[in-house]
């Protein structure tokens, strides 16, 4: 298995945004020395439910200050973002990196109106130029001439400086909320992330992304090869008792999730999704526990078809320490046993 740091760093007071900015860079220097394969970012704006805002920006002080770790959006917001700015920004990241980048792409929030409202962008529009958006990338990184006529953009440009570093592009992975798009993005061959969710749920995922991919002419590498990059998320903590493990992981979630609550009651013009704040879903989405502990619960993962594991391991502005600690944990005692 691949294990990988999703950081999300929430910051409650805009006091703390660089204190909290700053230990995530610290926590993602930790992942590096210590062996995990990706770090993950998101994108949100106007709330410190995502301290460093933009991943583009924060990708490019993560890739001059590492070397080894890979790159990955968990989402870039497309919603909100020029597809040929974005296309040139990943091109300068996939060189700065040396091809460690991975582009994971999203319409965008689907609770909070208020960041489309922020940029100007209609929340009815945010799912249908996804599409879009991505075919005037993927062409733009080919390196010819482009002119692109389509429903939301008109371009021409002779063609895209720099070139990607990675050929013929990075890698592309989609967001996927429901089984229809999993099996949309398994009939196109393109990799998937899978929130974090209860563990029959991933299953079905999985299971409906491996019936559409055997449904296709391809060889049984090329199927395993698609089914071997779903990275599938959890939040994860780790420490030496299960009775601390599970309280400050509880209490991170109670406090991330009234965060997002607090802020879609406060900013959306409108009731909009689903503003949750009771941390009930503590048993579907949280691996915490001793080492030993959490090392059964990735095993049950890994039986249903996890191959790639994408951990939140600070979960509503967490004690820095704490998080390191457990970053080390899993690193030493867990990440060994597979």
């Amino acid at each position: 298995m691949k294990f990988g740091t999703f950081v999300f760093p929430v910051s409650t007071d805009p006091a703390n945004d660089l204190r909290v900015i700053e230990e995530t860079l610290d926590e993602i220097l930790l992942c590096e020395k210590l062996g995990y394969d990706t770090v993950w970012l998101s994108e949100h704006h106007f709330d410190g439910s995502t301290a460093y805002v933009d991943p583009v920006t924060f990708a490019a002080a993560i890739a001059a200050k590492t070397e080894r770790i890979r790159i990955g959006f968990a989402v870039v917001e497309m919603a909100l973002h020029h597809p040929v700015r974005l296309a040139a920004q990943v091109s300068l990241l996939d060189n700065l990196s040396k091809g460690r980048l991975m582009v994971g792409t999203g319409k965008g929030s689907a609770f909070n109106e208020y960041e489309y409202i922020g940029f100007g962008v209609p929340m009815i529009d945010s799912a249908s130029n996804l599409e879009e958006a991505e075919a005037l990338m993927i062409e733009a990184w080919q390196g010819s001439p482009v002119d692109f006529k389509g429903k939301y953009w008109n371009v021409s440009f002779p063609e895209l400086r720099p070139l990607t570093y990675t050929k013929p592009h990075p890698p592309i992975i989609r967001a996927c909320l429901s089984l229809e798009s999993t099996r949309a993005m398994a009939r196109i061959k393109r990799p998937i992330l899978i929130g974090a969710q209860d563990n029959q749920s991933i299953a079905e995922r999985i299971s409906a992304f491996r019936s559409e991919v055997l449904s296709l002419s391809l060889s049984a590498n090329e199927v395993d090869k698609l089914l071997n990059q779903i990275w599938v998320s959890k939040n994860v903590f780790v420490a030496e008792t299960t009775e601390e493990a599970i309280e400050i992981a509880r209490v991170g979630l109670i406090v991330e999730q009234n965060h997002f609550r607090e802020a879609r009651e406060k900013y959306n013009p409108s009731c909009t999704g689903d503003n949750n704040g009771s941390g009930d879903d503590f048993d579907t989405t949280f691996i915490a526990g001793t080492p030993d502990e959490v090392s059964e619960q990735i095993h049950d993962l890994r039986n249903i078809g996890v191959h790639n594991l994408m951990m939140k391991m600070n979960t509503g502005q967490m004690d820095h320490k704490r998080v390191m600690e457990s970053i080390r944990l899993f690193a030493n005692h867990v990440m060994p046993n597979f």
